[in-house]
């Protein structure tokens, strides 16, 4: 016969299992989600160039993503803190499966109804995939329910090595199905009516990757137990950005989520043309670049962070992370003449490695790492600053103001890269330091920065 103590124990046991669980189970549905996600990117600018018409659009088809990105992530938040954080991924990803299965008929509808018809039908898809991925408020929301207070920035870190990964995998795999091999097989393998070109194709892959990561929460992820918003608050979008913006604690963490996410996204797209222009590399090596970051990624968010997350306050990594940040950005346009005047000799050694390119893995390796840290820290310091009942909103308001930099910064750094190729990131350098300085404020007024909790 069990004592009550040993009995609490085993409890206490189970819960830890079933949590663990659960965690696994919402990271496998994100992972899922971003794969088909990143199956698009590598097909999406040859599929605008398909109709005949401006490269203008490409950029505009990217952005549309974003934008109804900003406008749904809130609202896709505070619906899972008033109904619940499953039906809520639930219904994101069938629409995202829905999202992916028009965009990939985009080129079969410019027959009955012309090139305006068939961009329409694009954008319409791109922009239902861009509201629908505002599902990553809910799945940090989930994570935080099932998630103690104290490890929950290692948990949140884990998030962000799924979408590292999912950048990784998920480009790869879409170039593999749009190869010449792949699309040949898909016609002899495939119903007549079901087209098989190298645009269909990756789209039809990221629908039913969606489709499997619905079947698996609806099969295997539970309902968390936490505490729900007691009414239906009343507005909407600019209610909730209102209300985040009066919060003293939350305020500044919306900021510097816009700000960073305008940096850092236009600082990304600006680093195609850049290792280009001053590298000289075509598309396979730019490719194998992002590959590299994205694996940097995946180690720093999901192995890095966790060990520094058990020894540093969520502030400290937040500023450390910005400072970090701060030095790649503003090293990397001189990454070439760094390597040749510092490491000629160091990269003598590396078999293939020359100076310019040795330094310039070295500034990306710093990027990545100052960048999950940031975003881990930022992301665990909203958690903390939110009411538990109010968790969705607050991630669902913060990612929204990240949709919104990743609306602006594109149009903006590709447009000074015309003026001077290292504009971009001296800008995103700039802008780092504004957000670097509010963070210290915030860490300031923290007690754990005083030395109060971990250091």
């Amino acid at each position: 016969m069990s004592t009550p103590r040993s009995g609490t124990v085993v409890e206490a046991a189970a819960g830890e299992v079933s949590r663990r669980r659960a965690l696994a189970t919402v990271l496998a549905v994100v992972f899922i989600d971003l794969l088909g996600f990143g199956v698009i990117i590598p097909v999406l600018p040859f599929y605008v160039r398909s109709f005949g018409v401006s490269d203008v659009f490409i950029g505009l088809l990217a952005a549309s993503y974003s934008l109804t990105q900003f406008v749904f992530a809130p609202l896709l938040g505070r619906l899972s803190d008033e109904r619940g954080r499953r039906p809520v991924l639930m219904l994101s990803l069938a629409g995202s499966a829905v999202a992916w299965l028009i965009f990939g008929l985009g080129e079969q509808l410019q027959g009955p109804f012309g090139t305006v018809g068939a961009l329409g039908a694009l954008f319409a898809a791109r922009m239902l995939a861009g509201a629908m991925g505002g599902n990553i408020a809910t799945a940090q929301a989930y994570i935080t329910d099932i998630t103690p207070k104290a490890e929950r920035a290692a948990a949140l870190g884990l998030i962000g090595a799924t979408f590292s990964l999912g950048f990784v995998f998920g480009p790869a795999l879409g170039g593999l199905v749009a190869s010449d091999p792949a699309v040949a097989l898909a016609r002899d393998l495939l119903p007549g009516f079901v087209p098989a070109t190298v645009f269909s194709l990756p789209s039809f892959l990221a629908a039913t990757l969606s489709l499997l990561a619905l079947l698996a929460a609806a099969r295997f992820l539970p309902e968390p137990n936490r505490q729900r918003g007691s009414a239906r608050r009343e507005g909407g979008l600019v209610s909730q950005f209102r209300e985040a913006l009066a919060d003293r604690d939350l305020r500044p963490l919306v900021l510097v989520f816009l700000v960073t996410s305008v940096a850092f996204s236009g600082v990304q797209v600006a680093f195609i043309p850049f290792v280009a222009d001053i590298y000289g590399y075509d598309a396979a090596a730019a490719g194998l670049l992002l590959t590299y970051i994205g694996v940097l990624g995946a180690i720093n968010q999901g192995v890095v962070v966790r060990a520094l997350s058990r020894r540093f306050a969520d502030t400290r990594l937040a500023v450390g992370g910005a400072a970090v940040l701060l030095l790649a950005l503003a090293t990397l346009p001189f990454a070439p003449e760094l390597g040749r005047a510092l490491l000629g000799g160091v990269a003598g050694a590396v078999p293939v490695v020359g100076p310019e390119l040795l330094a310039l893995l070295l500034v990306l390796a710093l990027l990545s790492g100052g960048n999950g840290l940031m975003n881990v820290g930022i992301t665990a310091m909203v958690s903390a600053a939110a009411d538990e009942s109010a968790q969705g909103s607050a991630f669902g308001v913060t990612q929204g103001a990240g949709s919104l930099g990743r609306t602006l910064g594109p149009p903006a750094m590709t447009a000074i890269y015309v003026l001077y190729y290292w504009a971009p990131f001296l800008a995103g350098a700039a802008l780092t330091v504004g957000v670097l300085g509010a963070l210290v404020v915030v860490a300031r007024r923290s007690a754990v920065f005083e030395g109060v909790g971990p250091v």
